[in-house]
Formats: structure tokens, sequence, C-alpha cells
């Protein structure tokens, strides 16, 4: 069944130059993997890493003092935001 599950049934092409294919078998070879299999994994990876930079909140420690700051110890509502809430309940009908 996990064989079933992890069968390739998707087709992926890509036109490259001559030099971009000779350096990717290059690399394949030095890794002693075959040219597709170097090719999937290096795009896998560098599709994780695109992805984490993208979707990951990184702040440096004064920011992040900053954020528990204001998670720990919120400010009051100013006029405005009480305006809003209370605009928002009438449209809800609370």
């Amino acid at each position: 069944m996990a064989e079933q599950a992890s069968r390739k049934t998707a087709r992926l092409e890509a036109r490259i130059s001559g030099e971009q294919k000779a350096l990717f078998e290059r690399a394949a070879a030095l890794q002693g993997k075959s040219l597709t299999d170097f090719l999937v994994s290096s795009a896998y990876e560098a599709a994780l890493r695109t992805i984490d930079q993208v979707e990951r909140v990184r702040l440096n420690a004064r920011d992040s003092a900053a954020f528990a700051e204001a998670l720990l110890n919120p400010r009051p509502p100013t006029k405005r935001l009480r305006t809003a809430v209370e605009r928002y309940r009438r449209l809800l009908g609370d």
C-alpha cells in the first residue's frame, strides 16, 4: 500500500541550455545520483526553503521583546477602536 502511495504519476519538463544540463549532470554524478533524482531532490529542497522563508516570521531580539510585551501588556483600546467594535456589533446584531 505504501508503494502505491509513493507512485510517481506527474511529469515535469523544462527547457534548459546545454551548459545548464552539463552542470546538473556533473553535480548529479558527484552525488552518485541520476540526473532526474538530483534535479527532483534539489528542486524539492529549494521549494521547502522558499516556503519556509516566506511563511515563517523571524524577529530579532528587540522586535521579539516588543511583540511579547504587546501580548502581555496590551494598550487600552482607543476611541477609534471602540467605535469600530460598536459598529461591528451593530452590523452583526449583537
